[in-house]
């Protein structure tokens, strides 16, 4: 693995919020995307779609999502750049006797991370982008993903009765993962992803894009 010392520059929304990512976790009550569990539409996915071992959770925050899939059996290496995010994930990991790894890391430099992954499981990461920073990021998954290997996002829909914070569209998706011929747009389904927010439920966009396939579209399911 390599070590990426080099400062970071903040991210868009970092900037307009007027501070760094880690700041969302040294508060008295916990950001809005930590619900303390497992997403439950990362749970129906994975009862109907075969991951391989070794997984990614980019953007992981305290690691509930890399934790549930640490105790399925995947190796599962989880990113974020909060160092307060990943102290709590490595805390709950012995805590809980999982065997996960948790690391402060840049997701816009993943070509910096030396090492790849059968699967990458984005959770609430990528709508924190503005259209620039996707870009950069789905160029840094190429160097991540193993070929044939495939993206799991799930971010806020812009569809949908109850739109949660920067909603992103389907052709936004399609778009930043469409400009080259390395990505597959496998499906991009409606679901819901749970808040601390005062009403819960969020509508969302659960997306696979696999990298170095082509061919006809296949649904992975959804509701």
């Amino acid at each position: 693995m390599q070590h990426d010392s080099e400062p970071r520059k903040l991210t868009s929304h970092e900037r307009s919020a007027g501070q760094p990512w880690n700041a969302s976790y040294c508060g008295a009550a916990p950001p809005p995307w930590e619900i303390g569990r497992v997403q439950p539409a990362i749970e129906r996915l994975l009862k109907r779609e075969q991951i391989g071992t070794d997984v990614l959770d980019a953007g992981c925050g305290t690691g509930e999502n890399a934790l549930y899939l640490a105790s399925l059996g995947r190796r599962v290496l989880g990113i974020d750049v909060a160092e307060a995010a990943i102290a709590s994930a490595r805390e709950k990991a012995e805590l809980r006797g999982v065997d996960a790894r948790f690391l402060v890391h840049d997701a816009l430099r993943l070509e910096r991370l030396g090492e790849s992954f059968d699967a990458v499981f984005d959770c609430g990461l990528f709508h924190a982008f503005d259209a620039d920073e996707r870009r950069v990021y789905a160029r840094g998954l190429r160097h991540v993903l193993r070929v044939r290997a495939a993206v799991y996002l799930l971010c806020f829909a812009d569809e949908g009765t109850n739109i949660g914070p920067h909603p992103v569209s389907r052709a936004e998706i399609r778009q930043v993962f469409g400009q080259e011929q390395a990505w597959n747009t496998v499906e991009i389904v409606p679901e819901t992803i749970l808040t601390l927010f005062e009403n819960p439920e969020a509508s969302g966009w659960l997306a696979c894009i696999r990298r170095g396939t082509s061919g006809s579209e296949n649904q992975i399911g959804g509701r």
